[in-house]
């Protein structure tokens, strides 16, 4: 599938914004999906998954109780909701996605910029 993120911007800290990550592909619908993030001089990190159906999320630690990850299958869709920002938050957010016969993440998009201020 390919991957196109969007929803990133400014936001405030304490405040929300919403990612979103459409795909193409009729395949979708069988595919792993994460959504990770990259903060200026630091490595690529895990922040969110979903399984195939949106019955099971995982989420990093810091992220938990703030984001939530979702997907609609009919619309090719993967969203991150992002409440209670933090200023480090701030980061590139790419999604990504993990074929039902891939041990790791074979598609990503392009990324999207979250910047939290003060």
């Amino acid at each position: 599938v390919q991957l196109q993120a969007s929803g990133g911007g400014l936001g405030q800290a304490g405040g929300s914004l919403r990612l979103s990550c459409a795909a193409s592909g009729r395949t979708f619908s069988s595919y792993y999906m994460g959504w990770f993030r990259q903060a200026p001089g630091k490595e690529r990190e895990f922040v969110a998954a979903i399984d195939w159906s949106g019955g099971r999320t995982y989420y990093f630690d810091s992220v938990k109780g703030r984001f939530s990850i979702s997907r609609d299958n009919a619309k090719n869709m993967v969203y991150l909701q992002m409440n209670s920002l933090k200023l480090e938050d701030t980061a590139v957010y790419y999604c990504a996605g993990k074929g039902p016969k891939s041990d790791n993440y074979d598609s990503w998009g392009q990324g999207t910029q979250v910047t939290v201020s003060s």
